[in-house]
This record gives structure tokens, sequence and C-alpha cells, in this order.
């Protein structure tokens, strides 16, 4: 379904590092700025242990995980959105993707120049925040100029257009993002027509040493507490972990992480926050040839979900015999879970819930 979520960040915070690990891409990562210009993009799957539970119970031949695409896009500096640096072409590669994950650094390295001279996560935060609500402030502006013309022109909401973005010129003007500014209805639909930068969803990713990986430090402290003042969530990795696992047999992996202290790769997690931050479920298709995760944003009805597999299957849509992955996994088989009368059908209005196992019926 194209989900895209930028890994973004200043230059040398360990951002293509990350995005190595994550896609095992084999991108280049060096010590210096604007090593990464043209973004690298890979598809990454999204780990779900239900899914291989499913799989496991009914044997099946193929095992299809959903996937998030990541994309790594070059080290900004401040001015960016004036063009310094790699500036504008930084900001077009944001402006493609659906949400923004913000890799910090909260690691002394003497060997690893930092771009600011110092380790400083909230400057850092602030570099990046801040000319992505300059780039937005020109928009806005531009935006306003038009509805002036609008206006006189006698052209029906203009006026009503006019005040949102006058209000929303004040709170980016205010140093806030685009994405904390409180909506009516009116208001989503007109930010949805700007494409505001600072609109977009955002994950911190706190890059720790190996050493700090399961205490953190007080620099992830600070992060976290300015990160709940725009209401966004901090996954602490450590890019040097994760970069060594990448290069780790699946045998060596989990002895590895167990001499850490650690359950799971710390890339597990930012993938699952990624998925959370742009508010998708999963739902799965069970078989012996095939069991499958699929991707739907929350609140689908069961025809979309049908449509995500085929268009098809959306609009010949009859009803879908669903059962929730946690009762079918208990049960042991669709048969079992059958005779317990466990399996219902539900028609076109039923909201898909996250781990619903599907079978759908449709007309061609």
């Amino acid at each position: 379904m194209g989900f895209r979520c930028g890994i973004v960040g200043l230059p040398n915070v360990g951002k293509s590092t990350i995005f190595n690990a994550l896609t095992a891409a084999g991108i280049e990562s060096a010590n210096y700025p604007f090593c990464t210009i043209e973004p690298n993009v890979g598809m990454v799957p999204v780990p779900d242990e239900r899914l291989d539970r499913l799989a496991a119970m009914v044997k099946t031949r193929n095992k299809v995980n959903a996937k998030m695409e990541f994309v790594d896009i070059a080290g900004l500096v401040s001015g960016a959105s004036k063009g310094e640096g790699l500036g504008n072409q930084f900001l077009g590669h944001i402006r493609q993707v659906d949400a923004i994950a913000h890799v910090i650094r909260c690691f002394t390295d003497d060997n690893i120049v930092h771009v600011g001279g110092s380790i400083d996560p909230l400057r850092d935060r602030e570099v990046i925040n801040t000319e992505l609500i300059l780039a937005d402030l020109e928009t806005v502006r531009k935006r306003l100029d038009k509805s002036a013309t609008q206006i006189k022109s006698g052209l029906k909401g203009a006026k009503e257009q006019q005040a949102f973005l006058q209000a929303l010129e004040k709170h980016l003007d205010q140093g806030q993002p685009a994405r904390t500014m409180e909506l009516d209805d009116t208001g989503r639909e007109l930010m949805k027509e700007l494409f505001l930068l600072s609109a977009k969803p955002v994950l911190y990713v706190a890059n720790v040493s190996e050493a700090e990986i399961n205490r953190g430090n007080p620099w992830v402290e600070e992060l976290k507490q300015a990160a709940a003042t725009e209401r966004a969530s901090v996954v602490m990795i450590s890019g040097s972990i994760e970069e060594e696992l990448s290069h780790l047999e699946e045998s060596e992996r989990r002895d590895f992480l167990d001499d850490l202290g650690q359950s799971e790769p710390g890339l597990h997690r930012l993938i699952r926050n990624g998925y959370e931050l742009l508010g998708l479920i999963t739902y799965f298709t069970v078989g012996e040839k095939e069991t499958r995760a699929w991707t739907i944003p929350q609140g689908r009805k069961a025809p979309q979900a049908a449509g995500v597999i085929h268009t098809d299957f959306e609009r010949g849509f009859i009803r879908a015999e669903v059962i929730s992955c946690e009762d079918l996994i208990a049960c042991g088989s669709e048969a079992k879970a059958r005779e317990k009368g466990l399996l219902r059908l539900e028609g076109k209005d039923y909201v898909v819930l996250d781990g619903d196992c599907m079978n759908f019926r449709f007309n061609v």
C-alpha cells in the first residue's frame, strides 16, 4: 500500500547506520556530512509473532509479513529552508513520506564528528523542527496571498479559509509544528490540501551507545520530555548494536541479545512504533498455501480490507468470515474453531480489528 516512513536527522547521528541495519541494504555510511544525497529506499518486514504462530499452526508453505517502506533522507543542516546544504532536496524528499523517524544522537564518540560541535539532543531536535516550520510558513503565507485575492472575487468559503490560515500562521510563527494544532473538520480538510512538512507524524529515535541500551542516559530523558510536549514518542536504539546484529547469522543473534539483556532487536521496536505512528493495523489470511499479514489504516471496513488483496474483492464483496487470531490459535485449527461457533459472518459495515483472520466471499 506504499506506507513510507522517512528517516531524517542531522549529519553523523547514525541515521544511515540504522537504515543500513533495517534493510541490510549495504548503503554507504561515512563520517562526513551529506554522505547520503539521494534517498535510499528499503522495504522492511513488520515483525509479528501472531503471523509466525498462525503459519506454524497450519504448516503454511509461504509466510508473508506486512511491510513498511523506509526512506533514508540526506542529513539536514540549519538553513535548509533557505537552500543551505542539501536543504531543497531534503525538504522535497520529506514531502513524499507519510511519517518521519527523526534520529537524534544521544551518545559520545570522539571518532565521530558532530556537525553542531557537541552532543545536544534538544538543540538537534529544534534544528530540524525549525527548518520544517520555516518551510511551512512560506507555504502558508503564499496561500494567504491567494485567499486575499479569492475574498475580493467573492469566492464562497474564502473568508473562513483565510481565518484558518491566519491562525495556522500564528501557530507556526510561535515555533509550534502544524501537527500540534487543534483542528475542526474544516481545518483538517484545509490542512490536507497544504501538505505541510511539520504536519507529518513524528517518532523520535534516540541513538545511544551499546553500554547504555538498557538504562538510557540523561539525554534520552530530556528528549522524552521534549517529545511529550508534541505528543510524540521516543524509541531508544543503539545503532552500533543493530549494525552488529545485521552481520550475524539468525542462530547467533539470540545469544548476542541475551548477553545484552535485550528481548528483541531495537529495530523491531522501531518498525512497530512506525507502524503505530501511521495508525495502521494488521489482519491475516490463513491457509496451507499462504499465510499473509495485510496492512490497512485503522477504522477501515471489511470491503476496503478486501480491496487491499484485489480491487475485485471490494467491488464484489458479499461478506467476510472472521475470527480473531487469538481464538483461532487457541482452537488449533479452523475446523475446531468452526465447531465451537467462533467463526462469524460480517457484512459491509464491519470495522476490521487488529488481529482479525478473514476469509472474503465475493461475486466476480
